[in-house]
């Protein structure tokens, strides 16, 4: 967000979509902490609530991913990976 100091209105929705990947992974960590201990009833939590809430993560950091400059990006991409052998 520094690089859009001197003109924030060219910083989009960066702040927003950061902000949000916080307080979701922030949700996530209470979640967790709130894993049953019994395996039956652990297996139905993490399948009907962690993954929904991890695939809402995904989503914001696949949003977030977006907006990063690619020269930026310390690794390659999903898309490099898959495809990087075809060059």
């Amino acid at each position: 967000l520094a690089t859009y100091e001197a003109m924030p209105s060219l910083a989009g929705d960066r702040k927003g979509t950061y902000n949000s990947i916080k307080t979701e992974v922030d949700k996530l960590k209470d979640l967790l902490a709130k894993k049953p201990r019994e395996l039956r009833k652990e297996a139905t939590y993490l399948c009907d609530v962690i993954k929904p809430q991890m695939l809402a993560v995904r989503a914001l950091v696949d949003e977030a991913e977006g907006l990063l400059d690619k020269e930026l990006y310390p690794y390659p991409t999903y898309e490099e990976l898959i495809y990087s052998h075809h060059s």
